[in-house]
């Protein structure tokens, strides 16, 4: 009976009411600041935009970090949500990607609305075809990390495809995260590196060997005594997945001559990049996959991407990362924000309308 009534009422909003449930913040601070309220339906999009019905999200730092931090517009009335998995149900008049019945999956927009919500409005430019081999929820898991692994290793680092003259080594520090998993898998496959993770759990270890790193080292301990133990003096790149203020030195301790580091983030405090300049003259890049939305530089350039990372899912070469699944509420969506702010999360979290 509670199912019929809760369908029922979910029709009754978007028909009659024209209005969609969604979660979004009530203020700035913990989960709890996290309500759920009805919000008028987007019924005709302008421009290059999409009205997709959500399927499915999955759960990103980005998320907690705006709803903690006044930033990217986190204030009241601001839904979350920065990866998405659904079905396009009207199309702007400049659309020329999508039509109505398309699946899609995509991360959007962080100075928009975010997916937390039956219906979103995304810019059909960083919005790709939904893998056909996958559930809207393994779909779900990919967006944001495909992007930020993606644009990390080929536009930042610039590292080539296909097989090297000469072997280079990654080191994926926090390699069992969505990132991770992601950067191991581009870099394993589309690179043929060596790739080496960071990883301190039996579990989080079996994870990254499964996404395809040669060998683990723990990252609780001496990035450079444990490269020391599996005979590896220094590593080409290093893609790192958690605040640089965290381990910027020991980077540095372990970076070949000439090497270079990206990171999709930068914490709270500042580090001397003086200790890349001599003797190695190493490079250090950043990554945010929402610069080209946020700035309308090529935004078209992530449709491309992600309709890169659906072909390669499809034929194979990149495997699932989702690791949990749980029905779309607001008391699991503050599980979700509480678990991936504990930094212990593996693979990505998701979540099913």
């Amino acid at each position: 009976d509670r199912v019929v009534s809760e369908t029922f009422s979910a029709m009754l909003r978007r028909t009659v009411l024209n209005a969609m449930k969604g979660v979004c913040l009530s203020g700035i601070g913990g989960p709890d600041v996290l309500i759920e309220k009805d919000f008028p339906k987007p019924t005709s999009p302008e421009g290059t935009d999409l009205v997709v019905e959500v399927k499915a999200v999955s759960m990103n730092p980005i998320d907690y970090k705006v709803r903690s931090v006044e930033i990217f517009g986190g204030t009241p009335g601001k839904i979350l949500g920065y990866d998405a998995s659904g079905v396009v149900e009207a199309v702007g008049p400049q659309c020329t990607r999508f039509k109505p019945g398309d699946e899609v999956f995509y991360a959007g927009d962080v100075l928009r609305q975010g997916s937390n919500a039956e219906y979103q409005l995304v810019d059909e430019r960083i919005v790709g075809k939904k893998p056909s081999s996958l559930s809207f929820a393994d779909a779900a898991a990919f967006p944001l990390v495909s992007i930020t692994a993606y644009e990390s290793l080929f536009e930042r680092m610039r590292i080539p495809e296909g097989p090297p003259s000469d072997e280079k080594t990654m080191l994926v520090v926090a390699g069992a995260g969505g990132v991770g998993a992601m950067a191991i898998q581009l870099a394993k496959k589309l690179c043929n590196m060596r790739v080496i993770a960071t990883a301190s759990r039996s579990s989080t270890v079996d994870f990254c060997k499964q996404m395809g790193a040669d060998l683990t080292i723990n990252h609780r301990n001496s990035f450079k005594d444990e490269l020391a133990k599996i005979g590896v003096p220094a590593v080409d790149y290093i893609m790192d997945c958690v605040d640089l203020d965290t381990n910027f030195d020991q980077c540095c301790d372990v970076l070949a001559p000439f090497g270079h580091i990206c990171t999709p983030s930068m914490g709270a405090n500042q580090v001397d990049v003086s200790k890349l300049f001599f003797p190695k003259a190493g490079s250090l890049s950043f990554v945010s996959m929402f610069t080209r939305s946020m700035m309308n530089i090529e935004p078209e350039v992530q449709h491309a991407l992600l309709n890169r990372i659906s072909r390669l899912i499809d034929s194979g070469v990149i495997q699932p990362i989702m690791t949990e699944s749980l029905p779309w509420s607001r008391d699991n969506l503050i599980l979700a924000h509480e678990k991936s702010a504990s930094g212990s999360t593996m693979g990505k979290m998701v979540l099913t309308m």
